[in-house]
């Protein structure tokens, strides 16, 4: 007898979830989330799960509760016999705390890795997430996907004259260079100088930008300080256009206000996380039809990799 599929999701990512579910061709499945008077949590899936192959839909951005929330569900899961459980991280969170850059600081994503680990996942689906190697903090699958699947045939129909793509610091160089390769289009680097968290202390450009048509590309957008400052500076080194495509939409503080009042044409974002609030300079493209079809061919244990761009 074939396996049965079941989508649950959170409440931080219902939005997207029921998108998903939607180009699934399936229904969300019931959950119940009951609050205890001092705020603490208990989800209960409300229909059976045993034998089958069940997908909790939930990025773990802020707060905290979403990731414990996942966690909670993910248990339950595991307690009513689930034969297979994917956990569907659209943003990982804590994904920018991969390494010790400095003394007695913690691995926040070797812990969310263990976490869910320990909670009973068998398998994890998430996208562009900060740093690639976060996948070798599982022992379990991974499949990371790539939002250029998404971004790449927004770009093309930009058409745009004379096309740039950017990397807008060092890190993000492999990102812009796979872009800029599937284009044949020119590169150029936003070199980046912080003081600390948040606050860029200084920046240069390398490559040739005057008279260009300019793509930033970027796993995410938080405070958008880097991002608006790559374009001030890439308008001001003659830069004819500058836009971006940022997969997170994290915008935290100011960000909306500064995009708003930004050099920026546009920013591209993808779903993985709710806007807070409009803005004229942001579109979004949807991420749902990509996840669908990946969790589909992990069900059918049909390859993934046709869904990336070469």
């Amino acid at each position: 007898m074939a396996r049965e599929v079941k989508l649950f999701s959170g409440n931080t990512s219902k939005y997207l979830a029921e998108k998903i579910a939607l180009s699934y061709g399936m229904p969300l499945g019931e959950v119940a989330f009951s609050r205890f008077s001092d705020g603490e949590s208990q989800p209960s899936l409300d229909e059976t799960v045993r034998g089958c192959d069940v997908f909790f839909i939930q990025s773990t951005n802020s707060p905290s509760d979403n990731l414990f929330e996942l966690l909670l569900m993910i248990d339950a899961a595991k307690r009513a016999s689930a034969h297979y459980i994917t956990a569907v991280i659209p943003y990982f969170g804590y994904a920018r705390q991969d390494r010790k850059d400095k003394p007695r600081v913690s691995l926040g994503a070797k812990l969310v890795a263990n976490l869910l680990t320990t909670a009973g996942v068998t398998r994890i689906i998430t996208m562009d997430l900060h740093a690639a190697q976060i996948q070798g903090f599982f022992d379990i699958p991974v499949d990371h996907l790539d939002a250029s699947s998404i971004f790449m045939p927004y770009i093309e129909s930009l058409n745009l004259p004379n096309l740039t793509i950017a990397s807008p610091d060092m890190g993000g160089t492999p990102r812009a260079r796979m872009y800029a390769k599937h284009f044949n289009a020119e590169i150029a680097i936003c070199d980046k100088q912080r003081k600390r968290a948040n606050e860029i202390e200084s920046m240069s450009v390398i490559g040739e930008v005057k008279g260009r048509d300019i793509v930033l590309v970027d796993d995410l957008v938080d405070t958008a300080g880097t991002l608006t400052k790559s374009a001030e500076l890439l308008m001001e080194k003659g830069a004819t256009s500058v836009r971006a495509m940022c997969t997170h939409a994290v915008l935290s503080g100011k960000a909306y206000q500064t995009i708003e009042n930004s050099m920026l044409t546009e920013l591209v974002v993808c779903d993985t996380l709710p806007l807070k609030q409009e803005s004229n300079k942001i579109k979004v493209v949807s991420s749902a039809d990509l996840f669908a079809k990946v969790i589909r061919r992990v069900y059918t244990y049909e390859s993934i990799s046709p869904l990336f761009v070469k």
